[in-house]
């Protein structure tokens, strides 16, 4: 596979990784990594093999104990240093923390001015918290089908989505399993109907396209920092964007709806909620971000060897277009015999995950929404076949050994 950091024909030497600057560059940093190197010796406590393993250093549980002791534990100084932080990874001008990716989805929504009547398109192939924040901020979700490679809004379908309303503001794109959405196309069809772009990059925190990473490619962007995402804070969001209007109703919204220019006042500008991300979860995540770049390169050597090791078997792995960097938050692989193979390997002691078997639009909660009956084969497609495999980055020689060949067994025992 392709890597745009690293690889040395693009004129940067083995070791190196690229990080943003704060005016949107990319500059190249030495980068020592502390990311787990595989061995036999393995990190499991037992002989199973985990779908997620989030691991925390002793720097973090340092900073945590720091804080803990500073007596500061809501919102405060650690966590503008960590929006800060992440905004010059991101390669944008501002970030706003938020206590999950589903409160920075809709806080984002929100500072965007949705209005009733309004509609958002977006993918119906993803965790149903996309399509929710869209309700949440008093919009309707509309949905247009998925590219069957990258499992991403296929942009011909949007437009033709598009064709036939006009009640759509905003395309709410989602970067699934780490692999980012076409954002050249979708952006070249928002512009030619001003419509808004708002990412969502809860799965996809390193991700880039022709360098430039995820969280910098619309109007704004949304991450998650939940346990199982390449790098975690516990629970906490955040809003990343170059507009500074978006940044301060954002801001707004998250903390009671406070004007943002008063401090610790109890000015309230507007309608907002408690959606602030705590000291304490700022704190690891300055840490992670800081090893972010190990836990996504170990991700992509994992992936590497899976693609490998898995080419001659009757299953579809994940695709990474040209000029784009996988993430890896997930390695989805296809297979019509989803099921048999993930019983399978729930028996050799792998874990497995079907992210995600049913499409939004085919949960009960959708029922009554507009486009609940549409006809998206696509995603009612990959949600009978996608099984996701171990990729995460405390895998072990042996760990990767036994995915490998619990797959191998299982399609030669036919």
């Amino acid at each position: 596979m392709t890597d745009p950091d690293t690889d040395t024909d693009a004129g940067r030497e083995p070791g190196t990784e690229p990080v943003a600057e704060a005016d949107g560059g990319v500059a190249e940093a030495e980068a020592e990594s502390d990311a787990p190197e595989p061995s036999d010796e393995g990190t499991e406590t037992s002989d199973s093999v985990s779908i997620a393993n989030p691991t925390l250093s002793d720097d973090a549980v340092e900073r945590v104990e720091s804080i803990l002791e500073s007596g500061m534990l809501a919102d405060g100084p650690e966590v503008r240093a960590f929006e800060d932080e992440y905004a010059a990874y991101c390669g944008t001008d501002r970030a706003v923390a938020t206590s999950n990716g589903t409160t920075a989805l809709h806080a984002a929504l929100e500072a965007l001015g949705l209005e009733e009547g309004d509609a958002v398109l977006t993918s119906p192939f993803s965790f149903v918290a996309s399509a929710n924040a869209i309700r949440l901020a008093g919009a309707r979700p509309v949905f247009a089908d998925i590219d069957p490679e990258t499992y991403t809004l296929d942009p011909d379908a949007v437009e033709a989505v598009l064709e036939e309303r006009d009640d759509v503001v905003g395309l709410l794109p989602v970067h699934l399993y780490g692999l980012a959405a076409d954002m050249k196309r979708l952006r070249e069809i928002a512009d030619e109907r001003d419509l808004f772009v708002l990412e969502d990059a809860c799965q996809a925190h390193g991700a880039a396209i022709d360098r430039e990473r995820v969280g910098s490619l619309g109007d704004a962007a949304c991450f998650s920092f939940y346990p199982t995402k390449n790098m975690t804070t516990g629970e906490g969001g955040m809003i990343t964007t170059d507009r500074d209007d978006l940044a301060d109703r954002a801001a707004s919204f998250v903390n009671h709806g406070r004007d943002v220019g008063e401090g610790g006042s109890y000015e309230h500008v507007d309608l907002g909620h408690n959606y602030r991300m705590t000291s304490l979860a700022a704190a690891i995540g300055r840490e992670q971000l800081e090893r972010l770049p190990d836990f996504n390169r170990a991700r992509r050597e994992n992936a590497a060897y899976y693609d490998e090791q898995l080419a001659e078997l009757p299953v579809e792995t994940p695709t990474e277009p040209d000029g784009y960097r996988h993430a890896y938050h997930q390695y989805t692989i296809r297979t019509d015999e989803r099921d048999e193979l993930a019983a399978t390997l729930d028996e050799r002691g792998v874990d497995t995950g079907v992210y995600y078997g049913t499409p939004i639009h085919r949960q009960p909660a959708y029922e009554t929404v507009s486009t609940a009956a549409a006809s998206l084969p696509e995603a009612e497609r990959a949600a009978e076949t996608v099984l996701s495999l171990p990729v995460h980055p405390t895998l072990s020689e042996r760990d990767r050994r036994t995915v490998v060949e619990a797959v191998t067994d299982h399609f030669h025992s036919q």
